[in-house]
């Protein structure tokens, strides 16, 4: 289960990290942009997503040090 959320914080980091990158460089990268219903809000979304990878990587290593 660690391993898990360490997978999916690692992805909604990497995720989260390329949507501010296309917001602020226009590179075409990362999927925030392409979903439709996020149109105008892809800034907040992708500090949403980073934030959400720091909770998972918190929750991650509750689990790792509780057993």
């Amino acid at each position: 289960m660690k391993q898990l959320l360490e997978v999916v914080g690692f992805l909604a980091l990497v995720q989260g990290g390329m949507g501010l990158l296309h917001e602020f460089t226009d590179w075409h990268i990362g999927l925030v942009q392409r979903i439709g219903v996020l149109d105008g809000y892809e800034v907040y979304a992708s500090v949403a997503l980073i934030v959400l990878a720091f909770a998972l990587f918190a929750a991650a290593e509750s689990l790792g040090s509780g057993g």
